[in-house]
């Protein structure tokens, strides 16, 4: 190309400049023209995947080679400044193809993250460590062209500093690690609920990434925790209590200890019309009968003479009825109604069973019906539940005091008030 008429020490300039428009118009036009073209069609195919590329922004990642394939072969039209030109565009080369790979393994992470398979085993962490690896091959790759330098004399080169290098990318390294036991062991998985109140963590696992797992909460928040420090720490996963369709209930009432006697008379006759429990005292009192009188016990002269059967005992195993006769009880997994240690406060009456609906809602629905009939039944046990006494009970007790005294003064009658009222 030969501009006669053109000053010739602003001639190789211009030729530069010319060129460098003209790459940076094919660009506008790239962009402008053809992807948003690209981006159209994709709008109305029928497929996903063209639809992931445009979201992922892969064929505006693409567009860049325009501009570098202009730079590349116009060159030649300026032989001055060819080699400058030439280096610029292979330098550049490296990160672009970076960026364009790294958007193409978006795509493909989140094409596997529609397969059942992706809760299980997310790669989300190790998908991150590609790219970081793209990213750095694409920085030596670069500074080695400008340098005209061997990739492997300068990768070489870093043994020198690889404390230094473990150092800065400490964390990242830790978490490579224990991302790859959460994986493998299968300890974590997207959607499992765990409890870490170390971290102010009780929810569900939203997403799993190289650096952190993110939590969010019962309450909607979300908690941010970094991988590594997971596998550091102890955690809980409610996963095994949802795959095995039942969650436990094991809570316990406080029983006053006064109120436990022997099950006999008037107790005992309303006891037997209970449809609960009209089998097993039948069969109990037959039994116990039939030992007293093979051991030759006359229970006439002693309650405490033989085998004999308590108010507390038959509410256990009333309990125990209630429940196996409950249809959202699991009746093949531990069921059981115990005494914990006495205290001061009573004694604990444990009920232990699995709820067969292990959703959270339900489950707190069905555990308070089923201690809302244990309550409102141990009176018919005369049986009485320990509460520790309210202003309302001390009110209730100096206005009964008062109202005695006040009837009995009325008669001109002293009477002595036993010590409960004094």
């Amino acid at each position: 190309m030969k501009w006669p008429w053109f000053p010739k020490k602003f001639l190789l300039p211009a030729k530069v400049f010319l060129l460098l428009v003209l790459s940076w118009f094919s660009f506008w036009v790239t962009r402008r023209l053809l992807v948003r073209f690209i981006h159209r069609l994709a709008e109305r195919s029928r497929t996903d995947l063209d639809d992931l590329l445009v979201k992922h922004g892969v064929f505006s990642a693409l567009a860049y080679l325009v501009p570098l394939a202009v730079l590349y072969y116009g060159a030649a039209l300026v032989p001055p400044a060819r080699p400058f030109l030439v280096r610029a565009v292979e330098v550049a080369l490296a990160p672009v193809a970076a960026l364009a790979l790294n958007r193409g393994l978006s795509v493909l992470l989140e094409l596997y993250n529609r397969l059942p398979l992706a809760r299980r085993h997310p790669i989300r962490g190790y998908v991150q460590i590609v790219k970081f690896l793209v990213w750095l091959s694409a920085g030596i790759v670069a500074v080695c062209t400008l340098l005209e330098r061997s990739p492997w004399g300068l990768l070489s080169g870093l043994g020198a500093v690889s404390a230094i290098l473990i150092l800065v990318f400490r964390n990242t390294i830790l978490s490579f690690v224990a991302s790859l036991q959460i994986i493998g062991q299968d300890l974590i998985r997207i959607g499992d609920w765990i409890e870490a109140p170390q971290f102010g963590a009780d929810g569900e696992v939203v997403e799993m990434t190289l650096y952190n797992v993110l939590v969010q909460n019962w309450d909607k928040t979300i908690v941010s925790i970094p991988t590594y420090r997971l596998m550091e720490e102890s955690f809980k996963n409610w996963r095994g209590m949802e795959r095995s369709g039942g969650r436990r209930i094991k809570r316990h009432l406080l029983v006053d200890q006064s109120s436990v006697k022997f099950l006999e008379g008037e107790l005992l006759e309303r006891l037997k019309r209970v449809h609960l429990l009209r089998n097993y005292l039948e069969k109990k009192l037959r039994e116990i009968e039939e030992w007293n009188r093979k051991m030759g016990i006359d229970t006439a002269a002693s309650p405490l003479n033989g085998r004999r059967l308590t108010n507390l005992g038959t509410f256990r195993i009333y309990i125990e009825e209630y429940l196996k006769a409950h249809p959202l009880i699991r009746k093949d997994m531990t069921l059981m109604v115990r005494h914990l240690q006495p205290t001061s406060e009573g004694l604990p009456l444990e009920v232990y069973c699995f709820v067969a609906d292990t959703r959270w809602v339900p489950y707190e629905k069905i555990q308070a019906d089923i201690f809302d009939h244990i309550l409102a039944a141990a009176p018919e046990f005369e049986i009485r539940i320990f509460q520790k006494p309210t202003g309302f009970d001390l009110k209730e007790a100096l206005s009964l005091k008062a109202s005695l005294k006040r009837g009995l003064s009325g008669k001109g009658k002293e009477v002595a008030l036993g010590p409960s009222l004094k």
